[in-house]
């Protein structure tokens, strides 16, 4: 069984590791460094490779921000943590109805490349996800 147990925390590790890798500002291509520059001048991130593309984290104004960019320098889109009372009502109402007794743990506000605005709450470790009008659209596993 310790065995058993082992293999799944290995695996588990991999699995961690491959989708998304911490990255030194080094391993960034330049493109990507310079669009980011742009959009975020004198600010310094820390970078991961995630499913093929680049993640900035960074701070800015007391908040956790993300920007996703894919190697051409395209931004694809950025994620701003929120605090959970920040959550439009609807999508509160949503969580309580459907996440009966369990705790929000994060929120953020997710804005596409192309301006399309999407919330997420984490809930019961999933990814539950909500579109600007406040529909549900999907639940994403941690």
């Amino acid at each position: 069984m310790k065995k058993v147990m082992m293999l799944l925390a290995v695996a588990l590790s991999i699995t961690t590791l491959v989708n998304a890798q911490k990255l030194g500002a080094a391993k960034v291509p330049a493109a990507v460094k310079t669009a980011f520059a742009k959009a975020y001048p004198g600010t310094t991130a820390k970078w991961e490779k995630e499913d093929g593309k680049f993640e900035a984290n960074f701070k800015q104004s007391g908040n956790a921000i993300s920007v996703l960019y894919e190697a051409n320098g395209t931004m694809t889109e950025s994620e701003i943590d929120i605090k959970v009372s920040e959550l439009p009502a609807a999508i509160l109402s949503y969580l309580k109805t459907h996440y009966k007794g369990k705790a929000i743990k994060e929120a953020a506000k997710i804005t596409k490349a192309d301006g399309t605005i999407n919330y997420e709450a984490e809930v019961n470790g999933k990814d539950v996800i909500f579109d600007a009008n406040e529909n549900f659209l999907k639940e994403v596993k941690d």
